[in-house]
């Protein structure tokens, strides 16, 4: 099947105008803030102007752990929210904004793809209305005025040498993590070691994604610890003199930006923290204005459910105080094979021509996974939905060997078409989560702000990744003792671990058991409001591949982009 490429759906689809699309969620056009014609941010009036009533049915889409390729998640994400209308529902999507890093890296856009895709790509994926460039610019404000202090007498007695925070930039660049900073001569500063992330990675990322309102974010943004005194003592950018103006900076960004889907479908695009380090999902604010006007809101989590979901639940609902309603986890025939162990899946090659073949027994000796995150969500309480993400080269044995194995784990399944059919293609899903989310909610937290780090940590491991035990290294004991005498030991845990296993250890696929997860240190995230534990070698700022997409991505003789998709 020959289909077009996503840049020129997404150019042929018919747009309608934003009030339009905005009045299928009951929001007036003064709440709308124009950003040329194909975005708008929508004013935090509307929180208000919406009343108090969340009347939406929450749905959230996780996956399988994904292979390097990705299984879909945005794709899915997008295909339900479209199909809930060809149910006669409202719907609103609620989804992360790109990083430029990955679309101009290996990974390439995240608006979607195919029939199921939030439109125009070039403006989400490039840009959009400077919410990335804000958090880079209020990120590195604050990494000025700390070398300024330090420049200027350092009269908190900030440890030069125990700053943690670091400057970012929407750019995969390796040469960039380690850098000295401050040569030259006495008027260019103070010489130290520090680095950048990209700012995908950022806390004032992660806070923006949390906060509940402008006044939230400028408490969070005062709460950010920007390193220690010699004395241990935490310092924060609320002492340091930063937090007003990285407010001010921040101010349009915590906007929601309204869009719409290739069928018209309202989508929010709101925020978008990292995945690793990070809780990597959408804005608290955007679900909050969503599930104020639609029937359903269907929101995405990064990577597979013990990542994404797992910090959606303990880390996001925490703060929002939205509960959901039911989970859908994305399965792909070529996930199942690959978590056999028969099969080696590379980013930026080919799939093997061996695994493209019919096998349902290479789908059934990959279970296992599938399982667990299974499990995953009802560990929450949350009712499961399995959506097979159907592509070209499958086979409908295969779809049918992952039917058979959510089935035998009490789930409800559903192929769906949605990449090439739209949301004709993800009715069968639609109708499978609407029926999911009727059943009474038993959502619950899996540990209480009252446990201390070290117990949550140990319950994440060990009840979400499968691990027999933790072991920590002596600097992440250090720094949990640090926390917890600091007053940070109440914090929800985000373990930083590869999203390519559920253990630590990328190699080691399907659900192993009898493995310890080894901690080597634990950072904190004191404005955004959660500790993370660093479990093996976690990048925080992506480097170019040989082949790095930008090579191809050009402007052609009428100024149109050209090799996004």
């Amino acid at each position: 099947m020959n289909m077009p490429s996503d840049l020129d759906i997404s150019r042929s689809s018919p747009r309608r105008p934003l009030e339009e699309i905005a009045a299928q969620l009951g929001l007036a056009p003064h709440l709308l803030e124009p950003y040329g014609r194909d975005v708008a941010k929508v004013s935090l009036d509307a929180l208000e102007e919406a009343g108090t009533e969340n009347r939406a049915k929450y749905v959230l889409v996780s996956a399988i752990t994904p292979t390097p390729l990705g299984e879909g998640k945005t794709t899915t994400t997008v295909g339900l929210g479209q199909a809930l209308r060809h149910l006669g529902k409202t719907s609103a999507v609620t989804v992360r904004q790109p990083s430029m890093g990955p679309t101009f890296g290996i990974k390439g856009g995240a608006a979607g793809g195919g029939y199921s895709q939030v439109v125009p790509m070039e403006a989400l994926n490039l840009h959009l209305t400077g919410d990335m460039h804000a958090v880079t610019a209020a990120n590195n404000m604050l990494a000025a005025m700390v070398d300024n202090h330090l420049h200027k007498g350092n009269r908190l007695g900030l440890d030069p040498r125990r700053i943690t925070w670091r400057r970012v930039t929407d750019v995969n660049d390796r040469d960039l993590r380690n850098i000295v900073t401050g040569l030259g001569g006495n008027d260019d500063g103070s010489p130290h070691q520090t680095g950048f992330d990209i700012t995908a990675a950022s806390e004032v990322m992660a806070i923006l994604a949390l906060s509940t309102s402008l006044h939230d974010m400028r408490a969070r943004l005062g709460r950010i610890v920007v390193g220690y005194t010699y004395d241990g003592e935490p310092v924060t950018s609320e002492q340091i003199g930063a937090a007003g103006a990285m407010t001010v900076i921040m101010r349009e960004a915590i906007k929601p930006n309204l869009m719409q889907t290739v069928e018209n479908t309202p989508v929010l695009v709101h925020a978008g923290p990292f995945g690793n380090i990070a809780h990597g999902n959408s804005s608290i604010v955007a679900d909050r204005v969503a599930s104020k006007c639609a029937d359903y809101v269907v929101t995405e989590a990064g990577f597979g459910a013990d990542m994404g979901a797992e910090r959606f639940f303990n880390i996001k609902c925490r703060n929002s105080g939205l509960s959901p309603d039911a989970a859908v986890l994305v399965a792909t025939v070529r996930a199942l094979k690959a978590h056999s162990g028969r099969f080696r899946v590379v980013a930026g090659k080919d799939l093997p021509e061996e695994m493209l073949a019919e096998n349902p027994d290479d789908v059934l000796a990959g279970a296992a996974n599938l399982r667990k995150q299974i499990d995953n969500l009802r560990l929450h309480g949350v009712s499961p939905v399995v959506a097979v993400n159907a592509f070209p080269s499958d086979h409908a044995s295969e779809h049918q060997a992952i039917r058979d194995i959510a089935e035998q784990a009490g789930a409800r399944v559903a192929i769906s078409t949605h990449f090439s059919d739209g949301g004709k293609g993800a009715v069968e899903l639609a109708e499978a989560v609407a029926e999911a989310a009727e059943e009474p909610s038993r959502f619950e937290l899996l540990y209480p702000d009252s446990a201390d780090l070290r117990s949550k940590i140990e319950t994440v491991a060990t009840q979400v990744y499968g691990a027999e035990s933790v072991s920590y290294e002596p600097a992440a004991e250090k720094a949990l003792k640090s926390y917890t005498e600091n007053g940070f030991g109440s914090l929800p845990v985000c373990v930083a671990k590869t999203h390519l296993s559920l253990s630590s250890n990328p190699s080691l696929l399907g659900a192993p058991t009898g493995w310890t997860l080894p901690v080597r240190d634990v950072r904190a995230s004191v404005g955004a409001g959660f500790v993370y534990p660093i479990c093996g070698d976690i990048r925080t700022m992506p480097g170019l591949s040989s082949r790095p997409a930008a090579e191809r991505i050009d402007i052609d003789d009428r100024g149109e982009v050209v090799g996004l998709s």
